[in-house]
């Protein structure tokens, strides 16, 4: 026996697996899903409320991912169908250079960039949704679900 074994160490494993993430195939956007999950669970109020509006298809039937990564950046809102982007910000983009050139490549790849105010979104979520919405083609396949919440609900007489 050798000397290690008689101590109760083993030798290191010739070929170790390499971690359970970076097995087999190889992701185009490695690294940015913790990034994306990091980011929905830290959102904004008025994301959230946003989020709740657009998930499940509940806009003119189209999907929209939430924190979708898209080229080098990572964004709030994209239905990829119709390559449409919602950003949803706060104070501190208000004169960002960074939002203007992250933008315009979003733009020369052929994306439609929506940005709507926090405080707006808040106030007026009606109305940011009739935007959003009068962004995308509708052909009448699925009708949205009524903006105001004036139409009938289960379980009310």
């Amino acid at each position: 026996m050798s000397p290690q074994c008689e101590l109760g160490e083993r030798p290191p494993h010739p070929d170790p697996l390499p971690p359970r993430g970076e097995r087999g195939r190889k992701r185009p956007y490695k690294g940015k899903t913790s990034v994306a999950r990091r980011l929905r669970r830290n959102a904004t109020f008025a994301e959230q409320r946003l989020w709740y509006r657009l998930r499940s298809r509940s806009l003119y039937g189209m999907k929209f991912v939430w924190q979708g990564p898209i080229g080098p950046y990572i964004v709030d809102f994209v239905c990829r169908e119709h390559r449409v982007i919602i950003e949803v910000d706060g104070g501190q983009h208000s004169e960002n250079a960074r939002d203007v050139i992250r933008d315009r490549w979003l733009q020369d790849h052929n994306y439609r960039v929506l940005r709507f105010w926090n405080n707006n979104l808040i106030g007026n979520n009606d109305g940011v949704l009739e935007t959003i919405a009068s962004a995308l083609p509708n052909d009448g396949r699925a009708p949205s679900p009524p903006l105001g919440g004036e139409g009938e609900r289960c379980g009310k007489g």
